[in-house]
């Protein structure tokens, strides 16, 4: 993929932003599937709205994610379309700075399936909590969203949901960004 498709990387703390968190059938993007997308939009830091949607796979989930996320093949074959769930994604998300918690997953999978069925790119650029963690946390024994979450005391009730995990990223990074100052 070219720079000029994908966004940049920044290293801010944004004011205005999209949470965004995948889950998917595998680790591999072109070969894995999408299995559910969502995003929360932040102004000014404060919680705006969100997408969510489950998306039907072509082929079965498999017992280590269903363990992982919860997400079963029944639950998965009655999701959107990737197409429609990309289109509401991609409407959703407008131009916004994309946050999220080891993002280059998110966005490989993202901007991978997006040129695939839309023809698009997905081109926002991003900001990776996963990164501030590891900066301003040297000392935890890794930096998982879910250590970094307990570290600070957040729940982490939901986790491997894409919901929850924007919501748990969010806290994170407003936890970092107390940090940082």
């Amino acid at each position: 993929m070219s720079a000029k498709e994908k966004g940049k990387s920044l290293l801010v703390f944004p004011e205005d932003y999209t949470v965004v968190d995948i889950e998917t059938t595998g680790l591999c993007a072109g070969k894995s599937e999408i299995i559910e997308i969502s995003a929360v939009k932040f102004r000014g830091r404060r919680e705006e709205g969100s997408f969510s949607t489950l998306v039907k796979p072509s082929r079965p989930v498999g017992y280590f994610i269903t363990r992982l996320t919860g997400i079963t093949d029944e639950m998965a074959a009655g999701g959107a379309d990737i197409k429609d769930a990309l289109r509401g994604f991609s409407d959703f998300l407008g131009d916004d700075i994309i946050v999220g918690y080891n993002v280059n997953f998110d966005i490989n999978f993202l901007h991978a399936d997006m040129m695939r069925h839309l023809g698009v790119p997905l081109t926002n650029d991003f900001v990776d909590v996963l990164r501030f963690a590891r900066r301003l946390l040297p000392q935890l024994p890794d930096h998982k969203q879910t250590t970094v979450a307990g570290y600070y005391g957040i729940s982490v009730t939901g986790a491997h949901r894409a919901h929850a995990d924007c919501l748990i990223c969010n806290a994170c990074l407003e936890c970092l960004r107390q940090r940082q100052r």
